[in-house]
């Protein structure tokens, strides 16, 4: 892994959702789904995962029984002729993705999601799509996870029969993108202030954008190799409000739970730092950008900021 070139593969994500948006356009790669899907299984590790729980979250809201399930369970949902699998693997060579999807071979229905066409993830899915994301260079899964949460918004239209503009979606997010990198110099030197204690950076998000928290934890810890911890807002009332107490408590909040204000509360008590990401948020410092408004912009934007932090600490080896 390479930080120079993590950085490179960042400030690309601009040009990658615009071309995604153009294939989208012109093709869609779920026209392969045959009817009569009764339950969707989605199968991943890391950022794999964390863009599927989105995703099953959206499908159960819509009626459809849809699950994320972690690949190296040593157990999991039974295959049926009416179970779709969904192999998400950016390098198509997950170990663990590949046992699970064993179980599935010859007895579901098995899509794959991948960025690399061929690979072991392929041999045995009926249908095979392209998370187009380009090489990462840098070595971090970065806009392959952005790639799959846009492809698995597709995915959900297709599979709820809602009409939704997914390529009109994806140029949002990618001038939103451009607006948090083209200003990276006014907001990013606080940001890093902010971020910079003692004790690690903790992420909250919504459960309906779970993985922003989850995949920006993941960064901090992946290039960097600083401690950081991925929390539900709702559930951080129950599980993580204890550390405010005893640690300089330092958080990146993604505004938009109905249970931001309870976790606020907490931490202006206790004098703890957060930086909000996307909204005003009393008593946290904030970053704005351009779309943050619209939740399907940010779901696609937002951990941009944390991947510019982890991008700097990374660089400079602290």
């Amino acid at each position: 892994m390479k930080p120079d070139l993590y950085l490179a593969d960042l400030e690309a994500k601009p040009a990658a959702l615009d071309a995604l948006a153009d294939s989208l356009e012109a093709d869609d790669p779920f026209d392969g789904i045959a009817e009569g899907v009764r339950r969707v299984v989605f199968l991943g590790m890391g950022s794999s995962r964390y863009a599927a729980r989105v995703a099953a979250l959206r499908l159960r809201a819509a009626g459809l029984d849809a699950v994320a399930e972690y690949a190296s369970a040593a157990t999991g949902y039974p295959p049926g002729r009416d179970t779709l699998v969904v192999a998400i693997s950016a390098t198509g060579g997950s170990r663990e993705t590949l046992d699970a999807l064993a179980r599935h071979t010859g007895a579901s229905r098995v899509l794959a999601l991948t960025n690399t066409p061929g690979s072991p993830v392929t041999r045995h899915a009926g249908l095979v799509v392209d998370m187009a994301a380009g090489e990462e260079r840098g070595g971090v899964a970065c806009r392959t996870f952005q790639h799959t949460l846009a492809l698995l918004l597709a995915l959900s239209s297709r599979l709820t029969g809602v009409k939704a503009d997914v390529p009109g979606l994806l140029r949002r997010a990618a001038d939103a993108t451009g607006d948090l990198l083209d200003r990276r110099g006014e907001w990013l030197p606080e940001a890093l202030g902010l971020l910079d204690g003692p004790h690690g950076v903790y992420t909250i998000a919504p459960a309906e954008r779970i993985s922003s928290a989850e995949q920006s934890a993941l960064m901090v810890r992946e290039g960097p190799r600083r401690a950081a911890v991925a929390c539900e807002t709702g559930d951080w009332a129950h599980v993580d409000v204890y550390l405010t107490k005893t640690l300089d408590y330092r958080a990146v909040l993604f505004p938009g739970s109905r249970y931001d204000e309870q976790a606020m509360d907490w931490m202006r008590q206790r004098g703890s730092t957060v930086l909000a990401v996307g909204a005003e948020v009393p008593g946290a410092h904030t970053i704005r950008y351009r779309g943050d408004d619209d939740p399907d912009v940010a779901l696609l934007t937002e951990t941009l900021v944390p991947e510019l932090v982890a991008a700097h600490w990374w660089a400079g080896g602290s």
